[in-house]
């Protein structure tokens, strides 16, 4: 019980500490809100996407453009300004179990995904005249908060070989462009063919971006959602191993 208590506490003061940062919230609430208010609301009204509406389309796409913010932001730039400050230090000398931090970590981005999904169906629902069964937007929102975990594991590898003041530079040069050439933000049919199958396949967003449109039953999505589940798989091993890789040189700059 003890035990579950440091976990819990650890948890509680860690989504204190983010709620209170409000660059935070607008980086990773806001700003996904924002563009799928100003492109699925707006512009998209009269802009079908197959058989579906834009607003529809794009709720998967921004999900997943959504969360993955939360779990990049959450995990990077987090971890390597605590690592810069020491506070990681004291954490690992305490008695404190030591994934306790990283557990907590993870379940306020959770927490962060789910607010931000929860908000992007209602905007749609209300606004967007989005209109699904409830087990759509059931799986949507599974999905979505299971695709945390391999974004979670690149922030942890940014935070781990990152200095405090280059995690948030490094993080949107590869956000932004990765979401880009995802189809997160326009559909991939509209970019340059080479983009949709040579360039995307071979980012992580790309394959959660085609197995939340696969839930929405979303026209022209590639690939099976096996494939596309083992690839966030593999990205999340090789996410982890950088992270491992990062962890034991800053282990071997303190000890070595």
């Amino acid at each position: 019980m003890r035990t579950l208590r440091i976990y819990y506490l650890e948890s509680k003061y860690e989504f204190l500490k983010l709620v209170r940062l409000r660059a935070y919230v607008i980086f990773t609430l806001m700003f996904p809100l924002m563009f799928y208010v100003f492109f699925g609301l707006l512009m998209g009204r009269n802009a079908p996407q197959g058989s579906m509406s834009m607003a529809t389309y794009l709720l998967a796409t921004y999900g997943a453009f959504g969360i993955i913010g939360v779990a990049m932001s959450g995990f990077g730039v987090g971890v390597a300004v605590e690592r810069g400050l020491g506070w990681l230090q004291v954490k690992r000398a305490s008695p404190m179990p030591p994934l306790a931090h990283l557990f907590a970590r993870l379940v306020v981005c959770v927490i962060f995904s789910g607010l931000l999904i929860v908000i992007l169906f209602a905007m749609g629902i209300l606004f967007g005249e989005v209109r699904m069964p409830a087990s759509q937007f059931a799986q949507l929102f599974a999905i979505l908060i299971a695709g945390t975990i391999p974004f979670c594991t690149l922030g942890l590898a940014i935070g781990n070989l990152a200095k405090p003041n280059s995690a948030p530079a490094i993080l949107n040069v590869l956000y932004l462009p990765m979401s880009i050439c995802s189809g997160l933000w326009i559909p991939l049919q509209f970019l340059p063919s080479f983009m949709g199958h040579v360039v995307a396949p071979m980012l992580p967003a790309y394959h959660l971006a085609q197995i939340a449109l696969t839930a929405i039953h979303a026209p022209d999505v590639h690939g099976s959602v096996l494939t596309h589940w083992e690839a966030l798989a593999g990205f999340t091993i090789v996410f982890l191993g950088i992270a491992w890789l990062g962890y034991q040189r800053e282990q071997e700059k303190m000890y070595g």
